[in-house]
């Protein structure tokens, strides 16, 4: 099982920091251009035992996610386990946490890639896509709560 933590200080609320990752709508506004993002659910809110149907669309080809909100304590706590993926297993935690007069966003991936033996090959290329996406994921959340447009 691999393991990915990305951490990013904001200058904002714990709450305002905490609904903007419960609007499923704000995933297209962090995500990096060369994916597409599609919610196929048509409530956006946000609880505790939802499913949440989304496809990406990366290089043409389409990935349907099943992803299950397993636990949300607000403001601080808001984790996803997918139900249907392209990885073996995948966990998203994403962490709240108040510092002073900022607020950090915390965000721990874990994961585990199919196929066995071919999983393990293209694991490092894997591992440097999804760093990628979540440092962009942060650099935008950033950007969108301090309003630095």
């Amino acid at each position: 099982m691999k393991k990915i933590v990305k951490s990013t200080y904001i200058k904002c609320t714990l709450e305002e920091l905490f609904d903007f990752h419960l609007d499923s709508n704000n995933i297209t506004k962090i995500t990096p251009a060369n994916i597409k993002v599609e919610l196929l659910n048509s409530d956006t809110q946000t609880f505790e035992g939802k499913i949440v149907k989304i496809k990406t669309t990366k290089f043409f080809v389409p990935t349907y996610w099943e992803v299950k909100i397993e636990k949300l304590e607000k403001p601080n706590i808001l984790i996803d386990v997918a139900m249907k993926s392209p990885f073996k297993y995948w966990k998203h935690q994403h962490l709240f946490i108040k510092k002073g007069n900022v607020s950090e966003l915390k965000d721990i991936i874990e994961y585990e890639l199919p196929f066995g033996i071919l999983g393990k090959i293209v694991e490092p290329f894997i591992e440097y896509d999804i760093t990628k996406m979540f440092e962009y994921r942060h650099t935008q959340t950033k950007k969108i709560l301090e309003k630095k447009f």
